[in-house]
């Protein structure tokens, strides 16, 4: 088996059962996707819109395709008809406008509300308060063709595994407090998804349930 197969296999035999793997295949060419796909791997995540919908029709049609990266108001029309879960729901209008897309094509789009955990301004997402005052908002309750099924963020860029540790530590409280408030009678909002190739292990620790990784499978990025 190739180096990609062997990295996939050794990476499962580590994640517990309840916790599911998606491989990050940003930038990296369909063959490397294939090679994880003959391990087993089904699930693969990308940053852009574009790629993503280059990648698809170049690959098997049981791929379940997860967009994690920021997406732009004007790409959601361009994937909302095939995407399985969108990580980086990151502002209302973006919610909004999923919502509306999928509305003229009868679909149910899943979707993950991405929080701002780190300390880096770069990063985007919700605080707990503006996430909660938009579940809480009329609108909100109106949408029909988004289903919010959970949580994700990112962890500071840092060696410092203990502010890493805080951060997924209080992104699974925010999922508690969202779980608690309002989605309690929802068994389909239960993701939580966070942690990479550097810090997966102290994620899971805190909760994950969904981790996204891409250089330990595929190597660094050239």
């Amino acid at each position: 088996m190739n180096a990609i197969g062997e990295n996939i296999i050794l990476l499962k035999q580590e994640i517990p059962a309840g916790v599911k793997l998606v491989a990050v295949s940003k930038t990296k060419p369909v063959g490397d996707i294939l090679e994880a796909y003959n391990a087993g791997q089904r699930i693969f995540g990308e940053n852009r819109a574009g790629e993503m919908l280059l990648k698809k029709d170049l690959l098997p049609d049981d791929i379940e395709w997860h967009m994690i990266g920021h997406l732009q108001t004007n790409k959601v029309k361009s994937i909302v008809s095939f995407v399985n879960l969108i990580h980086s729901v990151d502002s209302f209008r973006l919610l909004k406008t999923i919502n509306d897309e999928a509305l003229k094509i009868r679909r149910v789009v899943d979707c993950l509300l991405q929080f701002h955990i780190a300390t880096e301004e770069t990063k985007f997402g919700f605080s707990i308060d503006e996430a909660m005052e938009m579940i809480g908002s009329e609108e909100f309750s109106k949408f029909e063709s988004v289903r919010i099924c959970g949580v994700m963020g990112m962890a500071t860029f840092t060696e410092d595994n203990s502010l890493v540790r805080n951060e997924f530590h209080a992104l699974a409280s925010h999922f508690r407090m969202l779980k608690e408030s309002y989605f309690a009678n929802i068994p389909g909002f239960r993701e939580i998804s966070m942690g990479m190739s550097d810090d997966f292990r102290t994620a899971i620790e805190e909760g994950s349930s969904m981790v996204r990784i891409g250089s330990l499978i595929f190597g660094e990025r050239k």
